[in-house]
């Protein structure tokens, strides 16, 4: 992957293309591409008829008859981002199958083999990721018509109805209305570098409503995706080997390696959209507990290289909060805190998302198969394998606490 010439602490530092952000939709990948090359038909047959061939129980003995076809004639980075969709898409089809308990602990060599060659080539692990399943997963119905809910579709779904599409389109609609905030990125450390308050100000305010907008965007999750639809069947297509009982010794990847390998599910903490954000303001999510700052940092080898970059990148940039502190100016004080309270605002309203759509339907559950205890940790985990409300929280408190002022 090519590097940016320049360093955020530089004037000239902008957002290129090597990191693969888009004006319109950040880290979203514009305008995916919807079809693969004739000779991959037998996959895309069967990436377009999961739930059915699931449901029938067709599924496993379908992707069993699949050739093993090369990856040479993948060639583009949008061409092998939707191949990459497709195949972890029966990934996780074939692992979890009908959610009945029976897990594959193998995936077969004619599924592994240009998997993992297609992921190491795009420098992703061999698992259906949020790069994959969100950011790469969307279509408009009317290519003329806006970016809303109501002109877009996913390219792929799981049993589950329409759960899956809201799930994915919302998530993907919060990063697009975040996006605004991330070209602002280059003006503040400009901002910073002449020693231009107002112009930081007035970008830090930027971010701020961008931000607010994208919790605006999140309460679309409520119309669109139901908690028990959620809890009992998509959220078990996305959820990985690692740290998972299910899988305790990881899956292995036919004619790749000679072990089981663990690998992560898709999570929400793979989107750069809020790392990016915590890095900006020189919030130290490293300061709220070891455990979270790892799973973070392990989370970042699960978002496109690119991504990574840019990440290091404004990492390297002079620190914003440094220097609003120095200047000791209330307004510029309050407008850093505006984007901090926005991120809080963010965080709080995941871990009602996560009460709604985890916690209380795993303790309904737990009713249900009259158990007096408390859910698994399984039912209680993430699809990315952490304990996730004491991650949400414990992220959460960390960046209340990187707040100037009190109230």
């Amino acid at each position: 992957m090519a590097r940016a010439t320049a360093s955020p602490k530089d004037s000239s530092w902008k957002i290129t293309e090597e990191y693969h952000i888009d004006e319109d939709v950040g880290f979203a990948l514009p305008n995916p591409q919807e079809e693969l090359p004739a000779e991959y038909n037998a996959w895309m047959a069967i990436a377009e008829n999961l739930p059915a061939l699931i449901e029938t129980g067709q599924l496993r003995a379908e992707v069993e008859k699949l050739p093993l076809l090369s990856i040479d004639d993948l060639q583009g980075h949008k061409l092998q981002r939707l191949a990459r969709l497709v195949l972890g898409y029966i990934t996780m089809a074939y692992v979890w199958n009908q959610r009945d308990g029976d897990v594959s602990k193998i995936l077969p060599r004619n599924i592994a083999i240009p998997y993992c060659k297609l992921s190491e080539k795009l420098g992703l692990p061999p698992i259906l990721l949020y790069a994959d399943c969100v950011l790469a997963n969307w279509k408009k119905k009317d290519p003329n018509g806006p970016m809303t809910y109501e002109n877009m579709d996913i390219l792929f779904s799981f049993p589950g109805g329409d759960c899956g599409k809201g799930f994915f389109l919302v998530s993907l609609l919060v990063e697009i209305a975040a996006a605004s905030a991330i070209k602002v990125i280059p003006i503040i450390f400009s901002a910073v570098q002449h020693q231009d308050q107002d112009t930081l100000q007035q970008a830090l305010l930027d971010v701020a409503a961008s931000l607010k907008k994208a919790l605006e965007v999140f309460h679309q999750i409520h119309e669109h995706v139901d908690p028990e639809l959620f809890f009992n069947v998509l959220r078990i297509y996305l959820s990985g080997w690692k740290g998972n009982p299910q899988l305790s010794e990881g899956l292995l990847y036919e004619g790749v390696w000679d072990s089981p390998r663990k690998f992560a599910g898709g999570s929400a903490a793979q989107s750069s959209i809020f790392q990016c954000f915590d890095v900006l303001l020189g919030i130290q999510q490293s300061t709220g507990g070891e455990s979270a700052a790892e799973f973070l940092q392990e989370m970042r080898t699960y978002m496109p290289p690119a991504h990574r970059d840019f990440l290091r990148s404004v990492e390297s940039g002079p620190s914003v909060r440094e220097f609003v502190l120095g200047k000791g100016d209330a307004d510029l004080q309050e407008a850093y805190d505006a984007c901090v309270k926005a991120l809080v605002s963010l965080r709080n309203y995941h871990l009602q998302i996560v009460t709604k759509y985890i916690v209380i339907p795993a303790h309904r559950k737990a009713e249900e198969n009259n158990k007096s205890e408390e859910p698994s940790g399984l039912e209680n985990k993430g699809t990315g394998g952490t304990d996730l409300m004491n991650f949400l929280k414990t992220v959460r408190n960390t960046t209340e606490k990187s707040l100037l002022k009190e109230g």
